[in-house]
Formats: structure tokens, C-alpha cells, sequence
């Protein structure tokens, strides 16, 4: 008997994307704060709001220990995470960017899923670069229930989110892993074998710590409180070694990157990393074409006026990418 035509997949449902200076639809930190709410939450957080020169309340955000503690109440009340703290001087990253970035990665995740967020633990991610602060894996997780694997060089960074890990009981969510050797970024992380379903990254800004600390100062002056009197943390407000500078900086940490991805092209469906610095782009583009990704998409964000954008890019032809939606996915 002849058989019924197959009936094409439906289109991709792909997010309407975000008014230019607003975050994903799916960030919860549209709009203003409820510090109020968030003071309930966690009152610690009362002495250090301040009210800006706009007549809103804020925080110093040149204040180290302000910012942490607004992140803490900020992971309390947004993800359900009870106790979360990094040593000082390690980074404190800005919560709403970091969501951004994976709410555009399940986005890309459900174009080659008829529109739909695999979501659960079936779902393997790979942060390079946990850091102290266990960001990503804490919202991945509490967002759209995937496991996460996190790495990194250093021991002190993975102590930090390994106690996280553990006082938020959320070991059978978050693994974390030890790059063993600095110089690399895949290799001796994913294992013979091993899959996983996209891979994230924040990779070092600058070339050198004289830079880094450049840096820092042009951040301090930006927010008004460059002042001769008042001494710089270490590095900056947040950020140690290699959360900061590698050599090369940014651009040549994504050309190892895009390099040792070709060496596990059949294990991961999408690689991505953050791309700060625009200039970057035609250069790892051009990368990746050499390379042989079979499809690249840059995924632009913003908060306000600060832009950003990720680079994500797979290996995996249309037939592959179905053999493996339909193993994993389904």
C-alpha cells in the first residue's frame, strides 16, 4: 500500500525579540525593584539602599558588599535560592544579564524542538568558568529544570560553588569539575562519550591584569566614585585571575575555543559563549566558518544601555540534530 505523505515538522516558534534596551520577555527582572519586597525577604539588605539622584531607590553599586548582599536578596526572592555568599574579591555578577543569556539559549534549544523548551534534568548544560558564584547553573536550573555541569581552574572559585551547591541541596542538579589543565577549555572536562545539550560561557575580558585594573578604574570613574581617597578592591569590585584576563583576552580565549569545540563536534549540540567586545565578532566568525560549524546564530542583548551578545554554533546537520532531539528531547 503506498504510504501517507509525511506531514512537515511545523515551524520553529521563535521568541519576539526584546524592544531595543529591555530585557528577554521571559527575565523576571523587568522594570524597577521592589525593594520593600525584597528587604522582606532579606533584611540585610536595608543598609545599603540608597535613593539615586533620580529619587528612586538603589543601591551603591560601587559598593562591593552591596552588590552581593542585592544579588543574594535578588536569588532569594526570583529563584528560590536560600543561602548563597563568594569570598571577596571574587566576581558578582549582574543577575539580569545572566538570565538573559539563558533564556536565549532555551530559545534556541526549542527552534529545533517545534517551538518547545526541552526542559528537566534530561537536559546536560556545561558552564566553562562556574566561578565563585554559581550563577548560571542556580538560574538554569531553577528556570527550566536542566543539570548543569560546572568548571573551572580555580579550586577556591569551585569551593565557594560547591558549598552553594550543598546548602542549597541541589547536588543532584549541579556537578562541578576542575579543569585540570588552565590552558584548555573542552578537553579534559568532557568525557569520552559524554553529551551535552548546549555549553555557556563568560570568558575572560582583558589581555592582562594592568588592563583588568584599567578597567576597573574606567568602571569606578563611570559610577561617580572615582576618588584618589578611596582605595580599589583588588582588581575591581568583583573578579579574580582568570575570571578577568587571559593572554590574548577575550578574542584569543574564543579562537581556543572554537578550536578545541571542533574536537567534540558530535558531542555537543550547541556550543555558545558571551562575546563583550563587538569587534570580536568577524574574527571568531570567520573562525567558525573555517572550522566547519554547520550554522552559527549571534543572539543580541541589552540592559538599558549596556549591549551584549552570544555567539552560539553547532556542527550538527539537520539530520543529525533530529537523531539527537528525538533520543534526548522527547
Amino acid at each position: 500500500m503506498p504510504q501517507p505523505p509525511k506531514r512537515p515538522h511545523p515551524a520553529p516558534a521563535k521568541a519576539a525579540p526584546p524592544a531595543k534596551g529591555q530585557l528577554h520577555p521571559r527575565n523576571r527582572h523587568q522594570g524597577r525593584y521592589d525593594f520593600p519586597r525584597l528587604i522582606q525577604g532579606s533584611p540585610e539588605l536595608a543598609r545599603f539602599v540608597i535613593t539615586n539622584p533620580y529619587g528612586k531607590e538603589s543601591i551603591d553599586f560601587a559598593d562591593p558588599e552591596a552588590v552581593k548582599v542585592f544579588n543574594r536578596a535578588l536569588l532569594r526572592q526570583f529563584y528560590g535560592i536560600r543561602h548563597w555568599d563568594i569570598p571577596a574579591g571574587y566576581l558578582c555578577p549582574p543577575i539580569p544579564g545572566r538570565a538573559d543569556y539563558l533564556h536565549g539559549l532555551a530559545d534556541l534549544l526549542a527552534e529545533g524542538n517545534g517551538g518547545a523548551i526541552p526542559r528537566g534534568t534530561g537536559i546536560q548544560a556545561l558552564d566553562i568558568g562556574v566561578g565563585a558564584n554559581c550563577i548560571y547553573p542556580l538560574i538554569g536550573h531553577s528556570e527550566y529544570g536542566w543539570h548543569f555541569t560546572g568548571a573551572d581552574v580555580d579550586g577556591t572559585a569551585l569551593g565557594s560553588a560547591r558549598a552553594i551547591v550543598q546548602s542549597n541541596q541541589l547536588a543532584s542538579a549541579i556537578e562541578l569539575r576542575q579543569q585540570p589543565t588552565p590552558q584548555n577549555i573542552f578537553k579534559g572536562l568532557i568525557a569520552p562519550g559524554e553529551r551535552f545539550d548546549l555549553t555557556l560561557c563568560n570568558p575572560p575580558f582583558h589581555s592582562s591584569l594592568e588592563e583588568a585594573t584599567s578597567g576597573s578604574r574606567r568602571k569606578w570613574k563611570n559610577l561617580g566614585k572615582l576618588d584618589p581617597k578611596r582605595k580599589l578592591p583588588v582588581l575591581n569590585f568583583g573578579g579574580q585571575g582568570a575570571e578577568l584576563w587571559c593572554e590574548g583576552g577575550e578574542a584569543g580565549f574564543l579562537q581556543r575555543m572554537v578550536d578545541e569545540s571542533v574536537q567534540f563536534k558530535d558531542q555537543v549540540f550547541w556550543f555558545s559563549s558571551l562575546v563583550s567586545k563587538g569587534g570580536n565578532l568577524p574574527g571568531m566568525e570567520a573562525r567558525l566558518r573555517r572550522s566547519g560549524a554547520v550554522e552559527m546564530q549571534v543572539v543580541e542583548m541589552a540592559q538599558g544601555q549596556k549591549q551584549s551578545r552570544f555567539v552560539a554554533w553547532t556542527f550538527l546537520d539537520a539530520e543529525q540534530r533530529e537523531a539527537w532531539r528525538k533520543a534526548r528531547w522527547l
